[in-house]
């Protein structure tokens, strides 16, 4: 899903290519990507908070990659989807026992005391899901606009790292004004990709 020709695709068109990608790919191929992504725990910049998400349906990564966090001696907070449409709120991660159903089908989020969406601005680094990210930082998500109401949050200096596969690392996406630019990605075969 390289970049040629395919940088004068809307948003829309985007998503549907990607995600009719990522329905293909294999079971042995995510358990490999997740293996892989969690061996690459050790090139990220961890900082004594770090925000990282839940992976489900064919996103890459697994359960892994958050303990591999915590275990590097950071706080890890996850996000929880708010009953309106806003930013995220956040809580602590604490192990898979935390863990529960949230409000969006397939989603897992942590049960512990909610943190408000402001504690997103206490990571130095933030794991943020997309479908795709460019060589010059624009993400494109599923399009609900969590992040996108969520990010403006981050503090000063913090890494915005969007975690996707290697072929979702493409020369250019459509952007907007309001778009949060990626500082670097992480993918399975490149490990951490400085972006921009």
């Amino acid at each position: 899903m390289h970049g040629g020709g395919n940088e004068f695709l809307g948003k829309a068109e985007w998503r549907a290519r990607l995600l009719a990608a990522r329905a293909g790919v294999s079971t042995r191929q995510r358990v490999d990507e997740a293996r892989a992504l969690v061996a690459a725990v050790g090139d990220l910049p961890l900082s004594a908070t770090v925000c990282c998400y839940v992976p489900f349906g064919s996103e890459p990564g697994a359960m892994g990659l958050l303990d591999a966090v915590r275990t590097a001696g950071s706080k890890v907070l996850l996000p929880v989807v708010p009953p309106e449409p806003g930013p995220l709120d956040w809580a602590e991660y604490t192990g898979t026992a935390s863990l529960a159903a949230g409000r969006l089908r397939g989603v897992l989020e942590p049960t512990g005391a909610r943190l408000g969406a402001d504690a997103l601005g206490d990571a130095g680094l933030v794991l943020v899901p997309a479908l795709a990210v460019d060589r010059s930082g624009i993400r494109l998500g599923r399009g609900a606009g969590y992040y996108d109401r969520s990010l403006p949050r981050a503090a000063d200096g913090a890494e915005l790292v969007a975690l996707v596969r290697d072929d979702e690392l493409v020369d250019r996406l459509p952007g907007e004004a309001h778009d949060m630019k990626m500082t670097a990605a992480l993918t399975p075969g490149g490990g951490l990709t400085r972006l921009g």
